[in-house]
């Protein structure tokens, strides 16, 4: 009789995880499989059949309050056997007992298996998506730079207001490698908003945004994509070899450009204003997600504040 079995994910998956991603045609790279193990290293999951690797399962943790499982994946060949659902009963399993909610983003299909095992609806997002944008707007003529070490606190205290508990690690993570990290200032040079936007292995990624109005959003939004349309570098070679010094990333994808890429946005479909701003940059809509709670919902965030989510498989 064949049998299923579900055990820790190991450095040594991230050949079968990333090949198991790309049959999907998702757009995580090595360094998010990274990200999700160094972040939650007890709770990332690989399942076999007959001894052979067919699927994968990550959760993320933030605080005691909430968790997201994502990367809920199982090879073509493999389907049909129930190995999804069990990886869900298993990540549910280890998370019940160490935070008050659970969280994912699902897709229509799959919010069918999400309901029969008790999940709720909270909200919808949708995957907006472009060719690369020219932008005559110069970049400079906003508030908007870099950010600092002096910022984070402010940003964490922002971050945490919108997504509703604080998962400032994971952000600070994306800054590492391939990315580009920028905040927004008042005309007192107070910091209202923040971004990412960093490399996928199929496109652009803009997100995380969080900023307090559309109108510390916008210009931050509009210079990430000037300045991808001008230069698509987004680190130095000095700001890379430093940034890998300094983490575990696996180094094969950091200095992949993506030429010619397109650029995925998820956007809560509350937030009007960011819906509003994607459609008039060109922007087009692709996909719908539903958001999705097990538990007690008592941290739920501000998605008027959310101009971009940082992933599905994260939040």
């Amino acid at each position: 009789m064949s049998s299923l079995h579900i055990r820790l994910f190991q450095k040594a998956d991230f050949v079968f995880a990333d090949s198991l991603r790309a049959l999907a045609g998702w757009n995580q790279t090595p360094d998010d499989w990274m990200r999700f193990l160094n972040h939650q290293p007890d709770g990332c999951f690989v399942a076999e059949w007959d001894g052979q690797p067919v699927g994968t399962a990550t959760t993320t943790i933030y605080e005691d309050k909430v968790a997201w499982i994502g990367m809920v994946l199982v090879h073509p060949d493999a389907r049909r056997r129930g190995i999804g659902r069990s990886l869900l009963e298993h990540c549910i399993a280890f998370l019940k007992p160490r935070v008050a909610c659970i969280k994912l983003d699902a897709t229509p299909l799959g919010k069918t298996l999400y309901d029969t095992m008790g999940f709720k609806d909270e909200w919808t997002l949708r995957r907006w998506e472009t060719a690369r944008v020219e932008l005559p707007a110069n970049p400079m003529k906003y508030r908007v730079r870099r950010w600092r070490d002096v910022d984070v606190a402010t940003l964490q205290a922002l971050d945490a207001e919108a997504f509703g508990a604080v998962r400032w690690q994971m952000v600070q993570r994306m800054t590492w490698i391939g990315a580009r990290a920028l905040v927004h200032l008042t005309p007192k040079q107070r910091v209202n908003a923040f971004g990412i936007l960093r490399r996928g292995a199929r496109a652009h990624y803009l997100g995380p945004v969080v900023a307090d109005s559309i109108a510390a959003a916008g210009p931050l939004i509009k210079s990430f994509l000037t300045e991808l349309a001008n230069q698509p570098v987004y680190w130095s070679r000095a700001d890379e070899a430093a940034a890998l010094a300094q983490s575990e990333l696996l180094a094969h994808s950091i200095l992949k450009e993506l030429p010619n890429q397109p650029i995925f946005w998820d956007i809560p479909d509350a937030n009007t204003c960011a819906v509003e701003l994607a459609q008039r940059l060109g922007f087009q809509p692709q996909r719908t997600l539903i958001r999705m709670f097990l538990g007690e919902n008592n941290w739920p965030g501000d998605p008027q504040k959310i101009f971009a989510l940082a992933g599905p498989e994260i939040g």
